[in-house]
């Protein structure tokens, strides 16, 4: 199992996948990815399912190709600082529009997030 599903295309899939991992500093800028037909191997795609991921990650500046050098992570901490802000308003919105759904207000949302925040913050002090 690769943990991909059918909501949407599995190179975008493989592409937010790859984008939260340098988010997250699993990958750091500057790093080199794995080889087209390396990655495809390692999550059990068609290699060019992952060409695909590779180039629209590209496209968005998240990776630069180096010709006879392979893919790397891009060391523009601009453009990664968007990339970063753009998946936290991406996933804000689906968090949003799933509480809209269950019928809850925005007032709800933001007391009950508020909350949230602060027994995780609290909860994190007590673990250390």
């Amino acid at each position: 199992m690769n943990g991909f599903d059918g909501s949407q295309p599995i190179y975008l899939q493989l592409a937010h996948r790859i984008q939260r991992q340098v988010i997250s500093g699993e990958l750091q800028p500057g790093e080199k990815l794995p080889s087209v037909r390396e990655l495809a191997l390692q999550v059990n795609l068609n290699p060019n399912t992952v060409s695909q991921s590779y180039k629209e990650l590209q496209r968005e500046g998240v990776v630069e190709m180096r010709r006879g050098q392979g893919t790397f992570i891009t060391d523009d901490q601009e453009r990664l600082e968007q990339l970063r802000h753009q998946l936290c308003s991406h996933e804000m919105e689906l968090f949003f529009a799933k509480m809209k759904e269950m019928g809850f207000e925005p007032q709800e949302i933001m007391h009950t997030l508020s909350q949230f925040i602060k027994n995780q913050t609290e909860e994190g002090k007590n673990t250390r």
